[in-house]
């Protein structure tokens, strides 16, 4: 099958315009004679020249431009190579690099220098290639962090943390989950993050409870419970438990499915988050869970709070346990944190205080 090189503009009502680099060397610039003609004074005549090396890879080499041609806002000194989900830049005019199978301007001619300072445009995602290499498993890792019992301190359970370590991208899975949101790819990385350390977690505590994250925008997606039960056909002896994020809390009907779903691949599942926004009362009465994580904010710093707030959290503790469901506080940093959860009735803890995020190889 032939495999055609593109280049992804937006044109000014913002759709997404693919322009095939259909032979090399592909010229783009002002001039009619080019391969890609781009009519805007930020490009120089003749720009820059995509060719190919000995080996077949595409490269790219800026003509002598006046305005400059970047690749992942870099500007090219030299000819460089290329790699699909690349960002370039000539001039100010943004393009990404793809691939898929099978008029002169008015005024003198001459290029107008864009002015110093002005940012490059921002149509598409810097790093997206490096990206999408993580969600294809590179640089993909994971930590877990310990739950234990709050009285006797024995390990329970172990929540699965995505993690990543890719030379170029963030090791953070905040900042990651940032980038995933400016590329729509929040549910994939979520996935990725699930399957890679379900997987590498199986390997060290065969048959231990495992607390897995999902993200909102995957949690009532039939796609998300049949990677589950593909998790189960490929042999991930776990004993999961699904935390389920308090936005979707609220859709009744839809988690009193998902509950009943998880029930029948023999998972269970925890309402994570709770008390962050609403206490979500309602809803955590109409489909309990086995387990309610109390969100950091109403743990961090109890044993030092109003007398006030202790009595709401011990109220919310016993409403847990009416419910038939185990209550777990996160964020317990202190020795002073934990008693005051084991005064109130907390089942589990889980914290600095008992133990950081570890990477999986450690375990």
């Amino acid at each position: 099958m032939t495999v055609v090189w593109t280049l992804e503009g937006v044109a000014a009502d913002g759709s997404h315009v693919l322009h095939d680099v259909v032979a090399l060397p592909f010229t783009i610039g002002r001039d009619a004679g080019n391969h890609l003609v781009v009519p805007a004074l930020g490009l120089s005549r003749r720009h820059a020249e995509l060719t190919a090396d000995a080996g077949g890879a595409l490269v790219i080499a800026d003509l002598g431009s006046t305005n400059g041609t970047f690749v992942n806002r870099e500007r090219l000194t030299a000819p460089r190579r290329l790699a699909e989900h690349d960002v370039i830049h000539f001039g100010n005019a943004e393009f990404r690099l793809g691939r898929r199978a099978g008029a002169e301007l008015p005024g003198d001619g001459r290029t107008q220098l864009v002015p110093p300072g002005t940012a490059l445009a921002s149509h598409f995602v810097p790093h997206e290639r490096e990206f999408m290499e993580l969600l294809a498993g590179q640089g993909l890792t994971g930590a877990l962090q310990r739950i234990v019992d709050a009285r006797s301190g024995v390990p329970f359970a172990y929540e699965l943390l995505g993690r990543a370590a890719h030379p170029v991208l963030p090791a953070s899975p905040v900042h990651l989950f940032h980038l995933a949101e400016r590329l729509g790819l929040e549910v994939e990385l979520s996935c990725a993050f699930r399957d890679h350390g379900l997987k590498a977690a199986a390997e060290r505590l065969a048959g231990k409870t495992v607390f897995v994250n999902t993200h909102p925008k995957e949690t009532f997606e039939p796609a998300f419970l049949a990677g589950l039960e593909r998790l189960r056909h490929e042999g991930v002896d776990l004993q999961l438990v699904v935390e389920v994020h308090e936005s979707a809390v609220m859709e009744v009907a839809r988690m009193r499915e998902l509950a009943a779903r998880l029930a029948a691949l023999g998972m269970r599942f925890a309402y994570d988050d709770f008390g962050a926004g609403q206490a979500r009362l309602n809803e955590l009465g109409e489909v309990p869970a086995h387990f309610v994580k109390f969100d950091m904010g109403l743990v961090r710093g109890i044993d030092e709070a109003p007398a006030t707030k202790v009595k709401v959290v011990g109220d919310l503790v016993r409403l847990v346990h009416e419910l038939g469901a185990v209550a777990l506080a996160e964020g317990v940093e202190t020795e002073g944190e934990a008693r005051v959860c084991r005064e109130l009735g907390f089942d589990l803890i889980q914290g600095y205080l008992t133990g950081r995020p570890l990477p999986i190889a450690q375990f």
